[in-house]
Order: structure tokens, then C-alpha cells, then sequence
């Protein structure tokens, strides 16, 4: 208990600075990877939020750059194909990843859905910044700028989730 008492002291410490995404997001993303595996969820979906995570973390990296003032050319592309390119990390043989044989653009699906995750999550932020320089610089509405991304990578997750029944149904029904 007095570990905990004094990590949130810690915490409410360290002053805070503008990040591209919320702390509590990121944290949140990251727990609910393994419990949604955990609980059966299938890996392409599991793999759209990993790429966002990821991506996520290339953000904060950039941020942590930019702090240091480390700048070099290219760096902000180089660090988000590095933080995304992380999930290579689910084919060395200590993890449990059985892929599936169908292959997609010549990758399995749970690297497709990763890469797809990564990208959605990077144009769900363009389209949000774009979406508030037309309105004069301001939200349209509270936490827009997590409803953008939340609820594009959350369509992507819905299309990954019920892709394999559609398919079922096109074999059952030979459309």
C-alpha cells in the first residue's frame, strides 16, 4: 500500500505536457489487449487495437523527442515505423501465436490488421485536425479528439469481427 501511495505521488509530481493522445487511453489499450485475447477475441481485432497502441506509442515518442530536441531528417516517420514495426516481437517463439493460413497482401491477418490499425489511427488524427481547422480551431463537440480515432478503429474492429462469418456464409450459400 505504501508503494502505491507513493507511485501516485510520484505521478501527481511530474508536470504535465501536451500530448498528441491521452495517457488514460493508452494505458487503457494496452490492458485490454491480453484480456481481449483472453477472452477469445479474434486476433484480427485484437491486432487493428495493437497497431493503434503502437502508433500510439510513436506519438508519445515523438513527444519524448521533441523534449530532448533531438531532431534529425525523417525522425517522426522513422519513429512511428519503428514503434509500429514493435509487433514483430508476436513471431518469436516464447509467445502463443498460432496464424492463420490465409494471407492477406501476402501477410497474415493479424499483421495486416496490425499495420491496418496503425494507419487507421494516424488518419482518424489528420482527419480530426482538419475537421478543427474548419471550425476555427475548435472542437465541434467534448473529447472529439478521442471520439475521431476510437470510433474509426472501432468500425475496422466490427468489419475484422464479422468478416469470417460473412465468409462462412459465402461458402454455405456459394455467392
Amino acid at each position: 500500500m505504501l508503494i502505491l501511495a507513493l507511485f501516485l505521488l510520484v505521478i501527481m509530481s511530474v508536470p504535465a505536457w501536451a500530448n498528441p493522445a491521452c495517457a488514460v487511453c493508452t494505458v487503457a489499450v494496452a490492458a485490454s489487449l491480453e484480456i481481449a485475447r483472453r477472452l477469445g477475441v479474434d486476433d484480427s481485432v485484437v491486432g487493428v487495437w495493437a497497431g493503434a497502441f503502437l502508433a500510439l506509442l510513436g506519438y508519445w515518442l515523438i513527444v519524448w523527442f521533441d523534449k530532448k530536441k533531438w531532431n534529425f531528417l525523417g525522425r517522426d516517420f522513422w519513429l512511428i515505423v519503428l514503434s509500429v514495426a514493435m509487433i514483430g516481437f508476436i513471431y518469436i517463439n516464447k509467445l502463443e501465436y498460432n496464424p492463420q493460413p490465409i494471407l492477406i497482401f501476402f501477410l497474415d491477418p493479424f499483421l495486416f490488421s496490425v499495420i491496418l490499425g496503425a494507419v487507421t489511427l494516424i488518419l482518424a488524427n489528420h482527419f480530426y485536425q482538419w475537421m478543427k481547422a474548419k471550425n476555427g480551431g475548435h472542437a465541434h463537440f467534448p473529447f472529439e479528439k478521442v471520439a475521431v480515432p476510437v470510433v474509426a478503429l472501432a468500425l475496422i474492429s466490427l468489419y475484422f469481427y464479422f468478416y469470417p462469418l460473412c465468409q462462412k456464409a459465402n461458402e454455405l450459400y456459394n455467392f
